[in-house]
């Protein structure tokens, strides 16, 4: 952090922007930009750090009247407590992490015997990642659907929310496909859960892009679960149904100016699809996969856009994250999106590692893709790795 600083300083820079990943969620750091007078592209360590933590955050939104999971009422110390509460709320539950974060820190346990073997094993991986081994319970839902919204607040209170993005298909509860719109959020849904997203922005004073988390059950019900205090990495999605680029209003939300729209102003312009293009090799679990990219072709044309550091010669390091490259479309509708996903992905050629994209292949032309028929246990469900092929 201090070397970022000092660099950003001794370059004559007035401004940070962390990404979406590294530091960008950490709140020493912001801290340390605001002391040093430098710009911080994102939200207040002391917002930062309130989203971060995971129980006062429920405990926030539950006093704004955003509805949350339910599970446990604070942190659980003890293997004992954790049974309790998991007998009252009934099983499944979840042991997760306060300070969690991508998927990481997270256990499902079906009865007394897995609790009692997960709450140990939990309590380490929390510490491991995040310093800290406070967990928390939390009801399971079974076949949901995770959707989240996009939401900017400026400096001035005006606040609003931009749609909201499909990130059901997931694996180990991190995302692998996303699309704005989703197909079970019509006009009135999209009013009333961009309300409660910005209830949840308000309650813990957020400012700058950000996204509130939801689960959506089958019956409609939507709980929040998490704000992400950082852009994320599918907000290309919501950039090409709503027009907007989000890093230009972060910088000026950063510098002070309003946001130059009212909710009002916002429509919903076609459908985007985003795939991640992971190194990993999904006919081993998902295992990683690094080395030396020895030729890429990139796909292009109308409605395709692709984020990536990719190029010949260049190294997939097995120090940092899987994603290599994010690959977008546009469409008039979700079938156009979908259409030019498919081959835009066939157009995609990494040579020297193991990618997702045989994966995403079979999704895209599955039937329950194509109907919209979503959940969080999406590939085990229709079992879609069984149907891969290379």
């Amino acid at each position: 952090m201090e070397k970022i600083v000092e660099t950003a300083i001794s370059s004559g820079a007035d401004a940070v922007h962390p990404g979406y990943g590294f530091l960008s969620e950490n709140a020493d750091f912001a801290d340390l930009c605001e002391k040093k007078k430098l710009n911080f592209i994102g939200p207040s360590g002391k917002s930062m750090r309130l989203c971060g933590d995971k129980m006062e955050c429920k405990d926030a939104m539950m006093k704004a009247k955003v509805p949350t999971v339910p599970g446990s009422p604070g942190i659980v110390e003890e293997v004992e407590k954790a049974l309790d509460i998991a007998h009252k709320i009934g099983y499944p539950v979840l042991l997760k992490s306060v300070f969690g974060g991508g998927g990481r820190g997270i256990r499902l346990v079906h009865n007394e015997k897995e609790l009692r073997e997960a709450f140990e094993i939990a309590s380490g991986e929390s510490k491991a990642a995040f310093g800290k081994s406070a967990l928390f319970v939390e009801k399971f839902l079974p076949k949901i659907r995770h959707i989240e919204l996009q939401l900017a607040r400026d400096t001035h209170g005006n606040t609003v929310h931009i749609f909201e993005r499909e990130c059901s298909i997931q694996r180990r509860h991190q995302k692998l496909i996303e699309m704005s719109p989703s197909p079970v959020v019509d006009q009135k849904t999209r009013d009333e859960i961009g309300e409660l997203a910005v209830k949840a922005a308000i309650a813990v004073d957020y400012r700058n892009a950000g996204t509130a988390e939801f689960l959506r059950l089958d019956d409609g019900t939507f709980y929040f679960i998490e704000i992400n205090a950082r852009l994320q990495v599918e907000h290309p999605v919501t950039e090409l149904v709503s027009g907007l680029d989000l890093v230009k209003l972060q910088i000026d939300i950063a510098n002070g100016k309003e946001i130059p729209f009212k909710q009002k102003d916002l429509k919903v312009n076609g459908c985007a699809i985003e795939c991640r293009i992971n190194a990993e090799d999904t006919f081993l679990d998902f295992a990683p996969s690094t080395g030396k990219i020895w030729d890429v072709n990139i796909p292009s044309g109308p409605g395709v856009r692709v984020d990536t550091y990719l190029y010949p010669g260049c190294t997939v390091s097995p120090y940092y994250d899987s994603l290599m490259g994010k690959l977008i479309t546009w469409g008039q509708n979700f079938e156009e999106a979908r259409q030019r996903m498919s081959l835009a992905l066939s157009d995609f050629y990494i040579e020297g590692v193991e990618t997702a994209i045989p994966l995403y292949k079979t999704i895209l032309n599955s039937k329950e893709f194509i109907n919209g028929d979503l959940s969080t246990d999406f590939l085990d469900r229709f079992k879609i790795l069984d149907r891969t092929t290379g």
